[in-house]
């Protein structure tokens, strides 16, 4: 088992070096004023490209990595819950760093720093765009010039999300598990299937399909197949099913939609802890349901639960105070991706009416995996 291989585990990304990555569905917010954390409705689904050589598109093909259906102007956040030992984490959005605005890079840079640092980062819902702020990733299709990529180089290229992980080095490694270094409170929060609050999995209306997964130790994710039906990890195309015809494909990229309270948080290890070399990456394509359908034969997720139907079910929304300031310091926030236009500019008005959250409804916060997924060239 080769030991730089990202893998799938069930709905989560494994890279070298003990990082865990769930990308979490979640209401979108509205586009005007800053807002309390939404809460994770569900993991989206994963499937390696390479299990579908005669249905993905060959550009997907030549990138390699995994996919997963997104609807357009849905929301989500990456949740780096489970992550075991410390890690500097690159997360691009189109080939943009999600931190920084730069370019995506090989390397780690402090100036500006261009990764989150885990497991003291939990989780990420959006680009560093304000002090203390981030702006919630947003799912576009490319050819608009909404995506982050298309705002901040000019032009859309690549789209979906790209990781790439540095472990400690040797020297670095070997001393932290030497001093048995304890996890802080904060640290053990963000378990392997942990997230916002502590209030554990919570009934849906009605009319949603799934139950949601409040960022928390003891809520557990959905049950596979509970919103949606999930094939086991690669299945092959249905039998008998013919090669797809070449046809254009719709590729989807992350724009920006409302602001929410989270910090992006400095670096605090000393200089020259991290390997200069990464330990894994892994391009995350995202596709429509319909294009998803087409390439695994299986069915996508039901469609986002509507803002107004969530807040009438007085389910909850999440406010995250840290008082470890002398550890935890946030980022400046990036010119370029404070620039960045919101979804809205192209694609109009919210038609999703916006009901805010009562004060009760919103929870303070305290302080075996699979084959290796292949790389492609990107």
């Amino acid at each position: 088992m080769a030991e730089n291989a990202v893998r799938i585990d069930g709905t989560t990304l494994r890279l070298p070096g003990g990082v865990q990555v769930r990308f979490q569905r979640t209401l979108r917010l509205p586009e005007t004023g800053t807002h309390q954390l939404p809460p994770g409705l569900g993991d989206f689904p994963i499937r390696r490209v390479e299990d579908h050589p005669h249905t993905a598109p060959e550009r997907m093909r030549a990138r390699g990595g995994v996919m997963l259906p997104v609807y357009l102007r849905e929301a989500m956040w990456l949740h780096f819950g489970g992550s075991t030992e410390p890690a500097a984490l690159q997360v691009g959005v189109g080939r943009v760093c999600a931190v920084s605005g730069e370019p995506w890079s090989g390397t780690l840079t402090r100036r500006p720093q261009n990764y989150v640092v885990l497991p003291r980062q939990p989780w990420l819902d959006g680009i560093n765009s304000g002090k203390g702020t981030v702006r919630q990733f947003v799912a576009v299709p490319l050819g608009l010039g909404a995506t982050v990529e298309g705002q901040v180089t000019g032009e859309e290229v690549f789209g979906g999300v790209q990781l790439q992980s540095f472990p400690l080095n040797a020297e670095r490694l070997a001393l932290w598990r030497e001093e048995g270094r304890p996890r802080t409170a904060r640290e053990r929060n963000t378990g392997p299937v942990g997230g916002y609050g502590d209030t554990g999995p919570v009934p849906m209306p009605p009319s949603f399909t799934g139950a949601p997964l409040p960022r928390a130790p003891g809520g557990g994710p959905m049950a596979p197949g509970a919103a949606y039906p999930m094939a086991a990890p690669g299945a092959a195309p249905r039998a008998g099913a013919p090669a797809a015809p070449p046809r254009a494909f719709a590729a989807m990229g992350l724009g920006v939609g409302g602001s929410m309270r989270q910090e992006v948080y400095q670096d605090t290890w000393p200089r020259g802890s991290w390997a200069e070399q990464p330990a894994g990456r892994i391009f995350v394509h995202l596709v429509t349901p319909p294009e998803w359908r087409r390439i695994t034969g299986e069915a996508p997720p039901p469609s986002p639960v509507d803002r107004a139907a969530y807040t009438r079910a007085g389910l909850p929304w999440f406010e995250y105070y840290n008082d470890d300031q002398a550890v935890a310091h946030d980022l400046d926030p990036s010119d370029a991706l404070g620039a960045v236009k919101p979804v809205g500019d192209w694609l109009g008005d919210d038609l999703d009416p916006w009901q805010p959250p009562a004060p009760g409804q919103v929870k303070r916060l305290g302080d075996a995996p699979g084959r290796p997924v292949q790389d492609g060239d990107w």
